[in-house]
Protein backbone atom coordinates (compact mmCIF):
# COMPACT_ATOMS: atom_id res chain seq x y z
CA UNK A 1 0.00 0.00 0.00
CA UNK A 2 2.75 2.50 1.21
CA UNK A 3 4.65 1.55 -1.69
CA UNK A 4 2.12 1.95 -4.49
CA UNK A 5 1.03 5.52 -2.98
CA UNK A 6 5.23 6.22 -3.16
CA UNK A 7 4.83 5.15 -6.82
CA UNK A 8 2.03 7.56 -7.34
CA UNK A 9 3.49 10.55 -5.59
CA UNK A 10 6.70 10.04 -7.88
CA UNK A 11 4.88 10.14 -10.86
CA UNK A 12 2.87 13.17 -10.28
CA UNK A 13 6.44 14.98 -9.24
CA UNK A 14 7.60 14.31 -13.17
CA UNK A 15 4.47 16.52 -14.33
CA UNK A 16 5.04 19.53 -16.13
CA UNK A 17 2.64 21.31 -14.23
CA UNK A 18 3.86 20.02 -10.60
CA UNK A 19 5.67 22.87 -9.62
CA UNK A 20 2.81 25.39 -11.16
CA UNK A 21 1.37 25.13 -7.32
CA UNK A 22 3.96 25.54 -5.23
CA UNK A 23 2.17 24.99 -1.67
CA UNK A 24 0.62 21.67 -3.10
CA UNK A 25 4.05 20.67 -4.44
CA UNK A 26 5.70 20.92 -0.88
CA UNK A 27 3.17 18.79 0.08
CA UNK A 28 3.72 16.20 -2.23
CA UNK A 29 7.35 16.51 -1.46
CA UNK A 30 6.85 16.61 2.60
CA UNK A 31 4.50 13.45 2.27
CA UNK A 32 6.84 11.26 -0.15
CA UNK A 33 10.21 11.49 2.34
CA UNK A 34 7.53 10.98 5.22
CA UNK A 35 6.51 7.69 3.19
CA UNK A 36 10.09 6.58 2.12
CA UNK A 37 11.36 6.67 5.73
CA UNK A 38 8.54 4.53 7.22
CA UNK A 39 9.65 2.05 4.14
CA UNK A 40 13.56 2.53 4.89
CA UNK A 41 12.47 1.86 8.60
CA UNK A 42 10.32 -1.35 8.21
CA UNK A 43 13.05 -2.60 6.22
CA UNK A 44 15.95 -1.70 8.85
CA UNK A 45 14.04 -3.47 11.05
CA UNK A 46 13.23 -6.72 9.22
CA UNK A 47 17.00 -6.72 8.64
CA UNK A 48 17.44 -6.27 12.27
CA UNK A 49 15.42 -8.72 13.33
CA UNK A 50 16.65 -11.69 11.04
CA UNK A 51 20.06 -10.63 12.36
CA UNK A 52 19.01 -11.38 15.71
CA UNK A 53 17.31 -14.66 14.72
CA UNK A 54 21.02 -15.77 13.21
CA UNK A 55 22.63 -14.82 16.43
CA UNK A 56 20.58 -16.38 18.46
CA UNK A 57 21.02 -19.75 16.06
CA UNK A 58 24.48 -19.47 16.24
CA UNK A 59 24.70 -18.96 20.25
CA UNK A 60 22.42 -21.76 20.70
CA UNK A 61 24.55 -24.28 18.02
CA UNK A 62 27.72 -23.25 19.99
CA UNK A 63 26.87 -23.19 23.02
CA UNK A 64 28.02 -19.54 23.79
CA UNK A 65 25.45 -18.69 26.75
CA UNK A 66 27.32 -15.65 27.74
CA UNK A 67 25.68 -13.87 24.57
CA UNK A 68 22.45 -14.49 25.70
CA UNK A 69 22.12 -11.36 28.21
CA UNK A 70 23.65 -9.14 24.93
CA UNK A 71 20.70 -10.68 22.69
CA UNK A 72 18.58 -10.26 25.50
CA UNK A 73 19.19 -6.41 25.82
CA UNK A 74 19.31 -6.10 21.89
CA UNK A 75 15.82 -8.06 21.34
CA UNK A 76 13.83 -5.45 24.28
CA UNK A 77 15.55 -2.20 22.15
CA UNK A 78 14.21 -4.10 18.93
CA UNK A 79 10.94 -4.79 20.59
CA UNK A 80 10.73 -0.97 21.66
CA UNK A 81 11.58 0.55 18.14
CA UNK A 82 8.99 -1.69 16.54
CA UNK A 83 6.07 -0.39 18.91
CA UNK A 84 6.95 2.98 18.12
CA UNK A 85 7.03 2.01 14.42
CA UNK A 86 3.82 0.61 14.92
CA UNK A 87 1.79 3.19 16.40
CA UNK A 88 3.44 5.46 13.59
CA UNK A 89 1.62 3.35 11.35
CA UNK A 90 -1.46 3.46 13.11
CA UNK A 91 -1.80 7.13 13.06
CA UNK A 92 -3.81 7.29 9.98
CA UNK A 93 -6.71 9.19 10.47
CA UNK A 94 -7.30 12.30 7.68
CA UNK A 95 -5.57 14.85 10.27
CA UNK A 96 -3.02 12.84 11.81
CA UNK A 97 -0.18 14.09 9.56
CA UNK A 98 -0.76 17.59 10.19
CA UNK A 99 0.92 20.45 12.15
CA UNK A 100 -0.78 21.06 15.72
CA UNK A 101 -2.19 23.84 17.55
CA UNK A 102 -2.12 24.09 21.11
CA UNK A 103 -4.05 26.01 23.24
CA UNK A 104 -3.47 26.24 27.00
CA UNK A 105 -6.15 28.23 29.28
CA UNK A 106 -5.76 28.70 32.92
CA UNK A 107 -8.99 27.38 35.11
CA UNK A 108 -10.13 29.29 38.48
CA UNK A 109 -7.15 30.37 40.67
CA UNK A 110 -5.03 32.78 39.75
CA UNK A 111 -1.74 32.85 39.81
CA UNK A 112 -1.58 29.23 41.27
CA UNK A 113 -3.48 28.05 37.93
CA UNK A 114 -1.46 30.59 35.45
CA UNK A 115 1.64 28.69 37.29
CA UNK A 116 0.46 25.56 36.15
CA UNK A 117 -0.19 26.55 32.94
CA UNK A 118 3.29 27.72 32.41
CA UNK A 119 4.73 24.35 33.57
CA UNK A 120 3.02 22.78 31.14
CA UNK A 121 3.96 25.28 27.72
CA UNK A 122 7.80 24.04 28.95
CA UNK A 123 6.80 20.29 28.90
CA UNK A 124 5.15 20.65 25.66
CA UNK A 125 7.89 22.69 24.34
CA UNK A 126 10.40 20.25 25.71
CA UNK A 127 8.07 17.19 24.03
CA UNK A 128 8.56 18.64 21.04
CA UNK A 129 11.66 19.88 20.99
CA UNK A 130 13.09 16.20 21.83
CA UNK A 131 11.01 15.04 18.89
CA UNK A 132 12.59 17.08 16.56
CA UNK A 133 9.62 19.36 15.85
CA UNK A 134 9.51 23.34 15.57
CA UNK A 135 7.68 25.19 17.98
CA UNK A 136 6.51 28.70 17.18
CA UNK A 137 4.31 30.86 19.75
CA UNK A 138 1.29 32.39 18.01
CA UNK A 139 -0.35 33.91 20.95
CA UNK A 140 1.12 34.45 24.89
CA UNK A 141 -0.58 36.76 27.52
CA UNK A 142 1.64 36.87 30.51
CA UNK A 143 0.01 36.49 33.83
CA UNK A 144 -0.31 39.42 36.58
CA UNK A 145 2.63 37.77 38.83
CA UNK A 146 3.54 34.40 37.33
CA UNK A 147 2.56 31.83 34.73
CA UNK A 148 0.50 32.43 31.71
CA UNK A 149 -3.07 33.61 31.31
CA UNK A 150 -3.40 31.63 28.06
CA UNK A 151 -1.21 30.54 24.95
CA UNK A 152 -1.38 29.58 21.69
CA UNK A 153 1.28 27.03 20.42
CA UNK A 154 1.68 25.86 16.69
CA UNK A 155 3.49 22.68 16.89
CA UNK A 156 5.03 22.12 13.44
CA UNK A 157 5.95 18.20 12.47
CA UNK A 158 5.03 15.02 10.81
CA UNK A 159 2.05 13.68 13.14
CA UNK A 160 2.30 16.38 15.42
CA UNK A 161 -1.71 16.16 15.94
CA UNK A 162 -1.98 12.63 15.21
CA UNK A 163 0.41 12.52 18.56
CA UNK A 164 -0.80 15.47 20.69
CA UNK A 165 -4.21 15.27 19.84
CA UNK A 166 -4.24 12.74 23.05
CA UNK A 167 -3.73 15.89 25.26
CA UNK A 168 -6.64 17.09 24.63
CA UNK A 169 -8.67 17.76 28.27
CA UNK A 170 -7.98 19.34 31.09
CA UNK A 171 -4.93 18.85 33.44
CA UNK A 172 -5.21 18.51 36.94
CA UNK A 173 -2.46 19.63 39.44
CA UNK A 174 -2.13 18.91 43.25
CA UNK A 175 0.91 20.39 45.28
CA UNK A 176 1.74 22.55 47.78
CA UNK A 177 1.66 26.32 46.65
CA UNK A 178 5.05 27.92 46.32
CA UNK A 179 2.66 31.18 46.33
CA UNK A 180 0.96 30.36 49.70
CA UNK A 181 2.89 31.63 52.60
CA UNK A 182 1.04 29.23 54.85
CA UNK A 183 2.36 25.89 52.91
CA UNK A 184 -1.15 24.22 52.12
CA UNK A 185 -1.92 22.36 49.26
CA UNK A 186 -3.54 23.49 46.13
CA UNK A 187 -5.29 21.89 43.17
CA UNK A 188 -5.12 23.98 39.70
CA UNK A 189 -7.02 23.32 36.74
CA UNK A 190 -5.69 23.86 32.92
CA UNK A 191 -7.62 22.71 29.82
CA UNK A 192 -5.53 22.23 26.59
CA UNK A 193 -7.15 22.32 23.09
CA UNK A 194 -5.81 20.41 20.83
CA UNK A 195 -6.22 21.30 16.73
CA UNK A 196 -5.03 20.23 13.38
CA UNK A 197 -3.46 23.26 11.57
CA UNK A 198 -5.56 23.41 8.25
CA UNK A 199 -4.56 24.67 5.10
CA UNK A 200 -7.53 24.50 3.06
CA UNK A 201 -10.48 22.44 3.50
CA UNK A 202 -13.21 22.28 1.71
CA UNK A 203 -15.76 21.88 4.91
CA UNK A 204 -15.08 25.64 6.34
CA UNK A 205 -16.96 28.19 5.01
CA UNK A 206 -15.29 31.44 6.11
CA UNK A 207 -17.58 34.35 4.35
CA UNK A 208 -15.38 38.17 4.68
CA UNK A 209 -18.97 39.42 5.78
CA UNK A 210 -18.93 37.18 8.88
CA UNK A 211 -15.47 38.22 10.21
CA UNK A 212 -14.71 41.20 12.31
CA UNK A 213 -11.09 42.15 12.44
CA UNK A 214 -9.72 44.62 14.91
CA UNK A 215 -5.64 45.47 15.31
CA UNK A 216 -3.99 46.88 18.29
CA UNK A 217 -0.61 47.36 19.57
CA UNK A 218 0.90 44.10 20.87
CA UNK A 219 1.32 43.56 24.65
CA UNK A 220 4.17 40.38 24.34
CA UNK A 221 8.10 40.00 24.06
CA UNK A 222 9.10 40.90 20.60
CA UNK A 223 11.09 44.19 20.64
CA UNK A 224 10.43 48.02 20.01
CA UNK A 225 9.30 47.74 17.15
CA UNK A 226 6.22 45.19 17.54
CA UNK A 227 4.52 46.71 20.64
CA UNK A 228 4.87 50.38 19.32
CA UNK A 229 2.59 49.66 16.17
CA UNK A 230 -0.80 48.32 15.54
CA UNK A 231 0.71 44.87 14.45
CA UNK A 232 -1.40 42.59 16.74
CA UNK A 233 -4.57 41.04 14.99
CA UNK A 234 -8.02 39.94 16.41
CA UNK A 235 -10.36 37.83 14.66
CA UNK A 236 -14.26 37.46 15.45
CA UNK A 237 -15.98 34.86 13.48
CA UNK A 238 -20.01 36.76 14.29
CA UNK A 239 -21.68 33.99 13.72
CA UNK A 240 -20.20 31.30 16.20
CA UNK A 241 -18.59 34.43 18.43
CA UNK A 242 -15.27 32.71 18.18
CA UNK A 243 -12.38 34.89 18.83
CA UNK A 244 -8.56 34.01 17.66
CA UNK A 245 -5.50 36.54 18.49
CA UNK A 246 -2.10 36.66 16.93
CA UNK A 247 0.27 39.23 18.06
CA UNK A 248 3.55 37.46 17.88
CA UNK A 249 4.80 38.51 14.17
CA UNK A 250 6.08 41.81 13.39
CA UNK A 251 3.64 42.38 10.57
CA UNK A 252 0.13 42.76 10.58
CA UNK A 253 -0.40 40.72 7.52
CA UNK A 254 1.47 38.14 9.00
CA UNK A 255 -0.40 38.08 12.01
CA UNK A 256 -3.77 37.62 9.82
CA UNK A 257 -2.60 34.99 8.16
CA UNK A 258 -2.05 33.36 11.24
CA UNK A 259 -5.18 34.17 13.13
CA UNK A 260 -6.96 32.97 9.93
CA UNK A 261 -5.06 29.61 10.18
CA UNK A 262 -6.52 29.70 13.90
CA UNK A 263 -10.18 30.72 12.64
CA UNK A 264 -10.00 27.43 10.21
CA UNK A 265 -8.68 25.41 12.71
CA UNK A 266 -11.13 26.17 15.55
CA UNK A 267 -14.27 26.09 12.87
CA UNK A 268 -13.48 22.53 11.71
CA UNK A 269 -13.15 21.39 15.67
CA UNK A 270 -16.68 22.91 15.86
CA UNK A 271 -18.42 20.92 13.14
CA UNK A 272 -17.08 18.12 14.09
CA UNK A 273 -17.86 18.08 17.45
CA UNK A 274 -21.46 19.16 16.38
CA UNK A 275 -21.17 15.71 14.39
CA UNK A 276 -19.72 13.59 17.22
CA UNK A 277 -22.58 15.07 19.56
CA UNK A 278 -25.41 14.49 16.92
CA UNK A 279 -23.92 10.64 16.65
CA UNK A 280 -23.48 10.27 20.29
CA UNK A 281 -26.63 11.37 20.71
CA UNK A 282 -28.34 9.24 18.26
CA UNK A 283 -26.41 6.31 19.84
CA UNK A 284 -27.61 7.22 23.81
CA UNK A 285 -24.19 7.72 24.64
CA UNK A 286 -24.22 10.52 27.63
CA UNK A 287 -20.85 12.38 27.88
CA UNK A 288 -19.26 14.02 31.33
CA UNK A 289 -18.27 17.24 29.91
CA UNK A 290 -17.78 19.08 33.45
CA UNK A 291 -14.37 20.93 34.12
CA UNK A 292 -13.73 18.48 37.09
CA UNK A 293 -13.33 15.68 34.40
CA UNK A 294 -9.89 15.65 33.99
CA UNK A 295 -8.18 13.52 31.76
CA UNK A 296 -4.93 13.35 33.71
CA UNK A 297 -4.16 14.28 37.38
CA UNK A 298 -0.13 15.49 38.24
CA UNK A 299 0.28 15.22 42.04
CA UNK A 300 3.87 16.39 43.92
CA UNK A 301 1.92 16.27 47.40
CA UNK A 302 1.45 14.02 49.64
CA UNK A 303 3.13 11.21 46.93
CA UNK A 304 4.65 11.43 43.38
CA UNK A 305 2.22 10.23 40.90
CA UNK A 306 0.69 11.22 37.50
CA UNK A 307 -1.77 9.04 36.33
CA UNK A 308 -3.82 9.18 32.88
CA UNK A 309 -7.53 8.15 34.28
CA UNK A 310 -8.91 7.36 30.49
CA UNK A 311 -6.36 4.59 30.25
CA UNK A 312 -5.24 4.48 33.90
CA UNK A 313 -1.66 4.70 32.81
CA UNK A 314 0.24 6.31 35.62
CA UNK A 315 3.93 7.17 36.06
CA UNK A 316 5.60 7.71 39.92
CA UNK A 317 8.62 10.02 38.56
CA UNK A 318 6.53 13.63 38.12
CA UNK A 319 9.66 15.24 37.20
CA UNK A 320 10.43 13.51 34.20
CA UNK A 321 6.94 13.86 32.87
CA UNK A 322 7.33 17.91 33.50
CA UNK A 323 10.68 17.27 31.55
CA UNK A 324 8.49 16.22 28.60
CA UNK A 325 8.57 12.29 28.85
CA UNK A 326 5.10 11.98 27.93
CA UNK A 327 5.23 9.37 24.79
CA UNK A 328 3.75 6.83 27.33
CA UNK A 329 0.72 8.43 27.88
CA UNK A 330 0.25 9.43 24.11
CA UNK A 331 1.14 5.67 23.41
CA UNK A 332 -1.36 4.69 25.94
CA UNK A 333 -4.13 6.77 24.78
CA UNK A 334 -3.73 6.00 20.77
CA UNK A 335 -3.60 2.60 21.70
CA UNK A 336 -7.00 2.36 23.62
CA UNK A 337 -8.42 3.93 20.97
CA UNK A 338 -7.46 1.43 18.73
CA UNK A 339 -8.87 -1.58 20.76
CA UNK A 340 -12.08 0.55 21.14
CA UNK A 341 -12.64 0.91 17.31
Amino acid sequence: MKQERIGELEERMISPDFWDDNDAAQKTISELNALKSLVDTMQKLDTAYEDLQVMLELAVEEGEAELIPDLYQSTQELKKEFESFELELLLSDEYDKNNAIVELHPGAGGTESQDWASMLLRMYTRWADAKGFKVETLDYLPGDEAGVKSVTLLIKGHNAYGYLKSEKGVHRLVRISPFDASGRRHTSFVSCNVLPEIEDDASVDIRTEDLKIDTYRSSGAGGQHINTTDSAVRITHLPTGIVVTCQTERSQIKNRERAMKMLTARLFERKREEQEQTLAAIQGEQKDIAWGSQIRSYVFHPYSLVKDHRTNYEVGNVQAVMDGEIDMFIDAYLRSRINQG
